[in-house]
């Protein structure tokens, strides 16, 4: 909400050099924490603060990424140009998890425990400092600084959020069904799995980071190349297939899990994550940013995409765990539980009939959102 509003009102490219300062200074303090015998309860309190301060950065990280993306881009083109910000993301799992396996295989347990779990956040600093340069460079979205900045602060909603709102009321529950297919996938594989495969099934957890580092390293490939195919056959078709995929995965992946076959495991991740997630993720720039005009864009795609994150990603923890504890251990909940989220992801795809290929121009943009404030008004 802070970001969005800022963003809208003072330009995306401010907000996205203050969120990497704040994500850098966050991660590369976690690093230098001090321990709990160090310090007593202000170790863990000044680790809860940091990760807040994360999490406040991340809130207008996607917002602001996406519409310098989406609005730099040509018409034609824009969810393959957009979808770099989730390659993006593939890219730092896959840094994460090779520098995680490198710290875990080349120290003791309790070295790493003790000082190789920071290694991973003191590096972060180079990447923060490679991030500020560009982002220092890059110039402004041509659509802000010719369509809002030129037009003076007069003319924009004093709260673009509220603006946005009014404009769109059902797109922020549909942001947040969308995201279901991207989040309940993403999740099952990466973290859910790593732990309840080695806690529970005895798996090895080098081999479930090496398919962290299999799905992370393919998707920088299958990203672009399902927004090429959305850009070329349309963005709600692509959505609608990524999401039966995940339906159709989810119980594979645990039969494979419990297999103990990393052949399989892989194979199945691989449809979950590469096929299904990147599917949806390829697109979600150029799809959500549409549903709101330019004015109020910012606030309206960065909230209902955080929000979406809060209420799909925030509760699957703690619900995935308690469905393990009320199936004695099982995973069949769990995969119902991710075979459930991309059904409806699907459903809410299906019903965008008129947010597809030919709602990706600006113009069709513009007339859209104009159309919206004036029958809502």
């Amino acid at each position: 909400m802070v970001f969005g509003h800022f963003g809208d009102r003072l330009g995306r490219k401010r907000m996205l050099v203050l969120t990497m300062l704040i994500m850098g200074a966050a991660s590369t303090l976690i690093g230098v924490l001090p321990t709990y015998a160090q310090a007593g309860i202000w170790a863990p309190v000044l680790l809860v603060v940091l990760r807040a301060a994360q999490g406040f950065a991340v809130g207008g990280e996607w917002g602001g990424a996406a519409l310098m993306a989406v609005e730099s881009a040509p018409a034609k083109w824009r969810s393959l140009y957009s979808s770099g910000v989730q390659m993006g993301a593939s890219v730092g799992l896959l840094l994460a998890t090779l520098i995680t396996k490198v710290m875990s295989g080349t120290t003791s347990d309790a070295a790493f425990r003790s000082w190789g779990w920071r290694v991973p956040f003191l590096v972060s600093a180079a990447l923060v400092i490679v991030g500020l340069i560009i982002r220092a460079k890059v110039e402004e979205s041509e659509v802000f600084t010719k369509e809002i900045a030129a037009k003076g602060a007069a003319s924009q909603p004093r709260v673009p959020l509220i603006a946005a709102v009014k404009s769109n009321p059902k797109g922020f529950f549909a942001i947040i069904g969308l995201r279901f297919v991207e989040l309940f996938t993403f999740y099952g594989v990466t973290t859910f799995a790593l732990a309840y495969g080695t806690d529970e099934l005895g798996l090895d957890r080098d081999s479930l980071l090496d398919v962290n580092l299999a799905v992370g390293g393919l998707a920088i490939v299958t990203i672009p190349a399902f927004a090429y195919l959305a850009d070329r056959f349309g963005r709600r078709r692509v959505y609608c297939w990524g999401a039966l995929v995940g339906v159709a995965s989810a119980m594979p992946y645990f039969w494979a899990m419990e297999s103990g076959s990393m052949l399989l495991i892989i194979a199945c991740a691989v449809l979950l994550v590469n096929i299904a997630h990147d599917m949806a993720v390829s697109v979600q720039q150029s799809l959500f940013t549409d549903m709101f005009g330019p004015e109020y864009r910012y606030s309206g795609a960065g909230v209902g995409y955080q929000l979406a994150s809060a209420v799909g990603g925030g509760f699957t923890p703690f619900i995935a765990s308690s469905l393990v504890i009320w199936a004695d251990g099982g995973w069949t909940l769990v995969a119902g539980y991710i075979a459930l989220g991309c059904a409806v992801s699907f459903v809410v795809a299906l019903r965008m009939r008129g947010d597809d290929e030919a709602a990706g121009t600006q113009e069709a943009v513009r007339q859209r959102a104009g159309a919206t404030e004036g029958a809502t008004a």
